[in-house]
Formats: C-alpha cells, structure tokens, sequence
C-alpha cells in the first residue's frame, strides 16, 4: 500500500489486511515523482518478489473555484497527481505484469469519478478533466492488455462527502456566482 502523508492511516489499514489474513506493507512515494514511483515499485519487487495487481486510487482535489480563478500551479499539482501518477503507476506495473515482458498477467484498477462524466461545473473542472484522462488511459490499457493475460478496468465513484471532500466542500460559497 502506498501512502503520501498519512502513515498512522496507512498502518491501520495494512494491519487491518494482515488481521484478515493477508500481507501487506505501508510504502511511502509521491506518485507525481517519476523517481519516487521507480523506487517504490523497485521495494515492492524486494518486498514480494511479483506484482499482480495495481490499485491506482491517488489523486487530489483542490478547493472548488471556477474555472476563471484558477492559476498554472493548481493544474499542474492535478494533473500531476492524477493523470501522471497514473500513468506512471501504470508503466511501472505493465513492466513487471505483462507478458511481453516475462510477466503473467495481472490486473489495473484506475479508480475514476464521475466528474468525468459531469465535468464538475464551477467546482473542480480540473479534477474532472484528470479523471478524463484516467479513464481515457484506462480504455487503452485494456484494449491493449486483452492479448496479454492482463486486465484494466475503472471504478467510478459518485460524489460522496469523503475527507478529501470536505475541505472544498467547506468553502462551497466560495465559487458561486
């Protein structure tokens, strides 16, 4: 399991897995970072020798705000967190899965959002357009990936009031108008 900022969360859930039986560990990376995501798949092929799924479910979402107010910076911290982490993700486990590459097959799941549908309208049109991307890149990989014992899907969830949500949520009045 990959984390970014929240060890004691990423700790509670491998425990959780290896209560139930499984094994996991909590490896730290920022999956923007081309040499962090290199390093982080390079331990998880120390740490089991094998990777047969991929669960990209990273992402961020900036304060709601219109389009019209958003600057490069924000973009670029979107963008890189939810279609270059991705990808790069993606990259990195076709590398080890496919068997093109000596691999046995395997699973992505890229985990989507409806924004990608709606577009998110004056609240987060950046973070639906990354979604776009990532369910774009997704269609691919599993065109692609069906001649190799491999398989890439989405999961698409509705808005919900997560965590993540709530910041944003918060400043709702913000971006009216």
């Amino acid at each position: 399991m990959n984390y970014l900022r929240d060890a004691d969360a990423a700790d509670t859930v491998v425990a959780r897995i290896v209560a139930e039986g499984g094994e996991a560990v909590a490896l730290r990376a920022d999956v923007a970072v081309e040499g962090e995501v290199a390093d982080l798949f390079a331990r998880i092929d120390t740490r089991f020798g094998r990777l047969d799924a991929l669960v990209n479910n990273a992402g961020v979402l900036e304060t709601q705000m219109r389009l019209d107010a958003m600057d490069a910076a924000r973009v670029r911290r979107v963008l890189d967190a939810n279609v270059v982490g991705p990808l790069l993700c993606c990259r990195e486990a076709v590398r080890r899965m496919s068997t093109r590459h000596g691999g046995r097959g395997g699973a992505i799941v890229n985990v989507s959002s409806v924004a990608a549908l709606t577009g998110s309208p004056g609240e987060y049109v950046d973070y639906a357009a990354s979604k776009g991307a990532l369910d774009t890149l997704t269609r691919g990989l599993g065109q692609k990936w069906r001649r190799r014992k491999a398989s890439a899907s989405m999961a698409c969830g509705r808005a919900s009031s997560t965590p993540a949500c709530m910041p944003a949520a918060a400043s709702r009045d913000a971006w009216t108008g």
